[in-house]
């Protein structure tokens, strides 16, 4: 199971819908509790597998522990068409079933093997289209001159308190948690900050040419 934001992971009602699906498709195969093992990725990207959910799983299948991994839907475990191809490879190899529940995906059977195939060529062409269009449409904007990004919501006392304590060594998640005691308003909405909300005041700040660079603030570090 996997989310990606904070607020998702705290929420927790993505991960509890993936996991209804995956008891509900294990109840249909007659597998019992004790043989289902769940593992989450909460606040993790799908753009690679380096998450320690699925590292754990999949050492888990290599080693023989489980045979099966399933998902609710297919873009919980990942985005990219190279990570998807592999892991396929990674199943056919060491003989463990991959399941994918939105798709009808299964790599038990011919024609969800076949299935798993079209379905990453397919996913594939439509980032690539989608990523085109949307290219496009920025370069157009740029073109007339249209400023990029949402407006700031944020007054600008906070977003200098913000780059203030970034510059002096603090982590997002600590500015996030300050914040959040202080009961500065969020720039979104909401009762309390995340470090994906403050790192989107950081970016914002710096497009708009008002902060210093990612590198003056520490923009490379994740928390």
């Amino acid at each position: 199971m996997r989310v990606s934001t904070d607020e998702q992971a705290d929420s927790r009602l993505g991960l509890e819908a993936q996991r209804t699906a995956i008891l509900a498709e294990a109840q249909r195969r007659g597998w019992r509790d004790v043989e289902v093992t769940f593992v989450e990725d909460a606040g993790y990207t799908a753009k690679n597998l380096k998450r320690p959910g699925i590292q754990a799983a999949l050492k888990a299948l290599e080693s023989g522990e489980a045979d099966t991994l399933v998902v609710a839907k297919l873009d919980r475990l990942t985005r990219s068409m190279a990570d998807f191809t592999s892991l396929l490879q990674a199943a056919a190899k060491h003989r463990w079933a991959l399941v994918a529940l939105d798709l009808q995906v299964d790599t038990t059977t011919p024609n969800g093997e076949a299935m798993a195939y079209v379905v990453a060529v397919f996913a594939n062409l439509e980032r690539r289209l989608i990523s085109e269009r949307t290219k496009a449409g920025l370069d157009e904007a740029r073109r007339k001159g249209t400023r990029l990004g949402r407006p700031r919501s944020v007054r600008n006392e906070i977003v200098e308190r913000i780059a203030t304590e970034r510059r002096g060594g603090a982590t997002l998640r600590s500015i996030a948690d300050q914040l959040t005691a202080a009961g500065v308003p969020p720039a979104q909405g909401g009762r309390r900050w995340y470090p994906s909300t403050v790192r989107a005041v950081i970016e914002g700040a710096q497009r708009s040419g008002s902060y210093p660079a990612a590198s003056d603030l520490g923009e490379g570090e994740s928390s």
